[in-house]
């Protein structure tokens, strides 16, 4: 801002005016299908002035201020509008911006991520989508060819989710409940792309208090089995170590 004296002598604020960025949210949908961590992308259609029609991105779009309270509103909304889902687990990740992620402006965004049970999801295209569909998490990460700087942010939730995942409870925000501590363990192993040592595994899970049982459920071979439900579904349970490789691998 500068100042200028105003004829009385006094000193008035003048404000200076400011050009207005495009401000996005977007979402990193994570869920489980065939034991492979995947994620959900939207394919952009081909139309006047519409940046990388054809490529395949992360689901989002822009702040409505008419309806979005907040950003994380907006990522609710838009999470809603992809899968069906009002109510999963949703953290936010980080904000990315510059003059050259967007080639029609100045763009930044604000970017959550989501686990859900792939169960739960019924995919919609939505008005600027002409697909929808999960992709390996992986794969999508070799290829290295979404759409803005989707790349880099897929890869920023990766490290994140993997992070946490080794000393948190996550991996239960990707399972229908009930379920059981095998369940779970696989569900561990797939997103970190490992196995993780059994021995310690049940001790850990029920030390954490973040479980209560909900009866009997089918288990390994169709043998009845304790199943379980998550006590707090907003907030996970925090491990005082990390999870260790399973022995001999």
């Amino acid at each position: 801002m500068t100042y200028t004296k105003s004829t009385s002598g006094k000193r008035a604020r003048k404000e200076r005016e400011f050009s207005q960025p495009y401000t996005t949210v977007d979402v990193v949908i994570f869920t489980v299908i065939d034991n492979a961590l995947q994620v959900l992308l939207v394919q952009r259609r081909a139309g006047a002035g519409e940046p990388f029609p054809g490529r395949w991105a992360l689901p989002g779009g822009f702040v409505d201020v008419a309806v979005d309270a907040t950003l994380e509103d907006c990522a609710r909304r838009k999470l809603f509008e992809k899968t069906g889902v009002k109510s999963p687990y949703l953290e936010q990740l980080g904000s990315w911006g510059s003059a050259t992620r967007d080639p029609r402006a100045w763009s930044a965004t604000h970017v959550w991520f989501a686990l859900i049970p792939a169960q739960d999801v019924t995919l919609a295209k939505g008005a600027n989508a002409a697909e929808v569909a999960w992709f390996a998490v992986d794969s999508v990460i070799q290829k290295d060819g979404l759409a803005f700087d989707h790349d880099t942010i897929l890869q920023a939730a990766v490290e994140r989710l993997r992070s946490k995942v080794e000393y948190t409870s996550l991996p239960a925000f990707l399972l229908t409940e009930p379920f059981t501590l095998p369940q779970l363990q696989r569900m561990y192993e797939v997103v970190l792309g490992r196995p993780v040592d059994k021995s310690g595994f049940r001790t850990r899970m029920l030390a954490a208090s973040f479980l209560k049982e909900a009866g009997y459920v089918a288990g390994e071979s169709n043998r009845p089995a304790v199943g379980y439900r998550l006590a707090d579904r907003q907030t996970p349970a925090v491990f005082p170590r990390t999870f260790s490789p399973r022995s001999g691998q």
